[in-house]
């Protein structure tokens, strides 16, 4: 991806935030909106707006479906702060990322619940209580042991 088709992406990412929450949309099914991510295609007529919408799934389904009826809208605000000579069909699309990290997280706070926070202690070769060395061989200098006798 070029460095023009970022600045682009970056730039309808920030015009369509500002435009989402600090000017607001209208329509009260818009809830918490996070634009996460833009992806435009090589000849900028259209694109993907990952979306992320705090809330349960109804809210969510009606935040899509808001931004969906609002598409016309923000392609005009898009179109009036990037000055594109075509502005991109925009498709939104929601961004799972959050809801995944934080079923991970849930994950390893019930695995920790399980096992403890505590690393178990591993013990190689022995007990710990036996000393630093325990069951470790120094090296030896010279032949290995049966190996006085040359090959012949």
């Amino acid at each position: 991806m070029g460095h023009r088709l970022l600045r682009i992406n970056e730039n309808i990412k920030e015009t369509l935030s500002r435009v989402i929450t600090a000017e607001g949309l209208k329509d009260p099914r818009i809830g918490f909106v996070t634009v996460t991510g833009v992806e435009t295609t090589s000849d900028l007529r259209h694109a993907k707006v990952f979306v992320s919408v705090l809330g349960k799934k109804a809210e969510r389904e009606a935040t899509m479906q808001a931004l969906e009826k609002s598409r016309g809208f923000l392609q005009t605000r898009i179109n009036a702060a990037v000055h594109m000579k075509r502005t991109p069909q925009l498709q939104f699309f929601y961004d799972d990322t959050l809801d995944n990290a934080l079923h991970i997280e849930k994950l390893m706070k019930a695995e920790e619940a399980v096992l403890g926070s505590e690393p178990p202690e591993i013990v190689v070769d022995g007990d710990a209580d036996e000393g630093a060395g325990a069951g470790v061989e120094a090296p030896q200098d010279g032949p290995p042991a049966g190996g006085d006798e040359e090959p012949g």
